[in-house]
């Protein structure tokens, strides 16, 4: 349905005019935007784009410079969460906010009353969450430990609790991050239903494909201001995505790799469990020169100790490690810099940067102790200076300067500098763990085309990443890790979103045993 068709008394979410400022920043910019009772709209655009702060304007964590929230005909008082969610708004983050020792039921009832009364109606407070569960398909068992459910589930109890506390608007950021294609069906047919019953959705994701199938209609942010808003039925997705770019965005089409000598061989590696995360099982893994090997599968199955083993983190309990032929005995992080090992980590902000240090410190995090950074034991701030001025002109790093602490950074710029920094020094194998998670499409198609063009000058690329989509397009083999295991490699094209989907939830493994 298009909301310019709606009668206003079928708006039940109106902002007008909201602007906010940061200092001399306009994050967002006399917006204005409508929302339809039974109508799912996409909020896209690149990374600062000002969707953030539009929806933390909407809890009530921001307080808007100018303008105003409509909810149902009624004005929202700013700055007040509790307001929010008391007019009937929900929010699903990206990242879920479960306590895994506390059941579904617990978890859902968590904020609804006090931590002391929280045993107190848990009979009713079943029966209302077994009712939402059938009205909307979010099957869950109200008395299961979150700790033992898959990501597709806590997804569903993230849901409920929103449904559980009446909210009629539901605002969904990249809500198909983490799962599986057929979890992702699954939450589609859910949101369907959802609607059918009344429900406005903002979905908030940068799969242009998904946002295609999903939204009635597209509203599109650029710089802060909305530029364009699309009936979804009359665009495109290259459309959408040059409308948030401001420009035709280039499609990739990686050539045909050609592989060469084995780099890194890691032969029947079993590695500790860490915690609720599994280690590796008996893990037979081959990096070659100029090949993209892609490694799919749902968060916590074991990506985080491949990670950490190929990054010198951890060592093997059983098993060996092989570089260049030769098998690696003692093994550091050290040891994997100085090999060649260059690392784009998982979590920028946590593991990749240091929020209070500057863009020339960042630059040469790992390689500090290195020449031409380092001499005689002095640092030679003039090289590490001119080595990140290099890396912020050929990665387009858009900053005050090389001085600028990092925290000012868009996660896209921030991201940009971690790449310069790996790959300028022509390392020989690359390990990019989830290197767009977050990204707009403009700094992922920038960051894939450096990835590609590492390969082709012949380093052996290892690609983790939770999107299936990204492992199919730039890898030239795949593998699928699941509860520690991995699955054995299938050459691009040689398998489908549906088929590797079913290796992702453990049947492939099933036949295979």
């Amino acid at each position: 349905m298009s909301g310019t068709t709606q009668e206003a008394r079928d708006i039940v979410l109106r902002l007008d005019g909201i602007t906010k400022r940061f200092g001399p920043l306009v994050a967002n910019d006399a917006i204005s935007l409508t929302l339809a009772r039974g109508e799912i709209i996409a909020l896209l655009g690149e990374n600062g784009a000002g969707k953030t702060t539009l929806m933390n304007i909407l809890f009530g964590h921001y307080t808007a410079d100018a303008g105003q929230v409509e909810v149902f005909g009624k004005l929202l008082p700013p700055g007040q969460p509790r307001a929010a969610l008391a007019a009937g708004v929900g929010m699903v983050h990206q990242h879920f906010t479960l306590a895994d020792h506390l059941t579904v039921t617990e978890n859902i009832l968590l904020g609804t009353q006090p931590l002391w009364q929280l045993g107190l109606g848990l009979g009713a407070a079943r029966d209302k969450i077994a009712k939402l569960s059938a009205d909307f398909g979010l099957a869950v068992h109200p008395d299961a430990k979150v700790s033992v459910l898959s990501v597709g589930e806590r997804q569903r109890v993230e849901i409920l609790k929103a449904l559980y506390r009446d909210a009629r608007i539901l605002i969904l950021d990249e809500p198909t991050a983490v799962l599986t294609p057929q979890e992702t069906d699954a939450l589609f047919e859910t949101l369907k239903k959802a609607v059918a019953r009344g429900l406005s959705i903002v979905f908030i994701s940068h799969k242009l494909h998904e946002v295609m199938a999903v939204a009635d209609r597209c509203l599109v942010l650029r710089h802060g201001k909305l530029v364009a808003e699309r009936d979804t039925h009359q665009t495109s997705g290259a459309e959408l995505a040059a409308l948030m770019v401001g420009g035709t965005v280039p499609e990739l089409s990686p050539s045909t790799a050609r592989p060469g000598a084995p780099l890194l061989l890691l032969s029947r590696v079993t590695t500790p469990d860490a915690e609720a995360a599994p280690g590796l099982k008996d893990v037979t893994l081959t990096l070659r020169a100029g090949e993209i090997t892609g490694l799919a599968g749902v968060s916590g199955n074991g990506q985080a100790a491949l990670s950490d083993l190929i990054g010198g983190l951890i060592r093997p309990q059983s098993g060996t490690l092989e570089l260049a032929g030769a098998t690696v005995a003692a093994w550091s992080a050290h040891d994997a810099i100085l090999a060649g090992i260059a690392r784009i980590p998982e979590d920028r902000h946590k593991t990749g940067t240091i929020a209070d240090f500057s863009l020339t410190e960042n630059a040469i995090l790992e390689r500090y102790r290195e020449a031409p950074f380092s001499r005689k034991g002095w640092m030679n701030w003039g090289a590490a200076e001119g080595f990140a001025r290099d890396i912020i002109q050929t990665y387009d790093v858009r900053c005050p300067g090389p001085d600028a602490r990092i925290r000012l950074l868009s996660g896209g710029n921030m991201q940009k500098l971690i790449l310069g920094r790996v790959l300028e020094p022509g390392p020989k194998v690359i390990l990019a763990n989830q290197p767009v998670r977050g990204l707009d499409i403009g700094a992922i198609t920038f960051i894939h085309s450096r990835l590609i063009a590492a390969r082709d000058a012949g380093a052996a690329v290892l690609l983790i990443s939770e999107d299936l989509d990204e492992v199919l397009k730039l890898s030239d083999v795949v593998h699928v890790i699941y509860e520690g295991r991995l699955s054995p490699g299938f050459a691009r094209g040689s398998m489908g979103p549906a088929d590797l989907g079913l290796w992702m939830a453990g049947q492939g493994f099933d036949h295979a045993a």
